[in-house]
């Protein structure tokens, strides 16, 4: 079936559509990893965003149901060069368009790829419009405008506690949208683990006493998340505090630092960040629209971007604090940076 994808600037893209057949609207981002799609697509991060995968074929080794980021596909549209209608591989249990479909997700394919993110680095992310209907411009631009992401946290974060159990550390996770590899990365060191939804206080999270707080990835402008911005302030110097991307994000604004939209943001396998202690460079996974521009007070920047300079690391001078705004638990990704989560524990008291 032919469908559009119209975005905010007007442009039009005429494709195919594939995997649940309904309209969408969302944030149009580029993802540039070769492989992960399945991990994109049910990472919490991507809530409320059209997701274009870069690399023309995708689908090809399918979906598992064990490599899932989350309970469910998170993204609000799909876009590929090309789709793979006959997966092969040994753990492929069904093929993409199923799974979209299953989940309601509408999917867009035979589009120019290349041009599509050509046109977003060049003019920055815009909203956009999937649809099945012959609609104007003018039309698809007021869907766009009556669109809001504010309260992507809320719809992606956990509705109570949960726990895992291990001998080691306690960590406090504060889920924003946390990415079930991260849980797996504290577990697989024997850490007890505690999830708490992002709407906990400070005392709740306090109460459980753990040795570190983790603020977890999630979606959204960080700036949008007041509340929780609060929330963390009141933790901070009481417990040791580490995060990634969003979580990251949230920390530098408890601490009177500043976050700035990136123009198309950071989303891929291949981004290559400079540890400055170690003086090394490793290839990372990120995935984020945001970053922190201002440092805090008694705060230096531990991780630069070799692309870009922009920081990708913190941490505090006095208090124990520390975060990233890449992904070490990868997946999709390379593993080059899993030692942050040793970094992490050694700040558990």
């Amino acid at each position: 079936m032919k469908a559009k994808l119209i975005l905010e600037n007007g442009i039009v893209f005429e494709g195919k559509a594939f995997g649940y057949l309904k309209e969408s609207v969302g944030e149009v981002v580029f993802n540039t990893g070769m492989t992960g799609y399945q991990e994109v697509l049910t990472d919490p991060s991507y809530y409320g965003q059209i997701v274009t995968m870069t690399y023309p074929l995708i689908g090809n080794y399918g979906i598992n149901l064990e490599d899932m980021e989350s309970s469910y596909p998170k993204v609000k549209g799909f876009i590929v060069r090309e789709k793979c209608a006959s997966p092969s591989n040994f753990r492929c249990e069904l093929e993409i368009e199923t799974f979209l479909n299953n989940n309601k997700i509408i999917g867009l394919e035979g589009i120019d790829t290349r041009a599509l993110t050509k046109i977003l680095r060049e003019n920055g992310t815009m909203k956009g419009v999937i649809t099945l209907d012959e609609i104007s411009s003018e039309e698809a631009l007021k869907k766009t405008e009556l669109y809001s992401n504010k309260d992507a946290v809320l719809n992606v974060t956990t509705s109570e506690i949960y726990e895992f159990y291990g001998s080691g550390k306690h960590i406090a996770i504060m889920d924003f949208g946390v990415k079930q590899n991260i849980i797996n990365s504290f577990v697989k060191r024997n850490c007890r683990v505690t999830i708490f939804p992002a709407t906990a206080s400070a005392e709740e999270v306090l109460k459980v006493n753990p040795d570190l707080v983790f603020l977890s990835n999630g979606p959204g402008d960080p700036e949008d998340l007041s509340d929780i911005v609060e929330n963390v302030k009141n933790i901070v110097g009481k417990k040791p505090i580490v995060g990634i991307c969003l979580g990251h994000q949230i920390l530098a604004l408890s601490l009177g630092g500043k976050t700035k939209k990136l123009k198309f943001g950071h989303r891929g396998c291949n981004h290559p960040v400079k540890d400055i202690d170690k003086n090394r460079v490793y290839i990372t996974s990120q995935n984020h629209g945001y970053y922190v521009d201002v440092l805090p007070k008694d705060v230096r920047a531990t991780h630069i971007s070799v692309n870009d300079g922009t920081i990708e690391g913190m941490k505090h001078e006095v208090l124990p604090i520390f975060s990233v705004q890449f992904h070490p638990e990868a997946s999709p990704g390379p593993k080059d940076s899993d030692y942050i989560f040793d970094e992490f524990i050694k700040f558990a008291e």
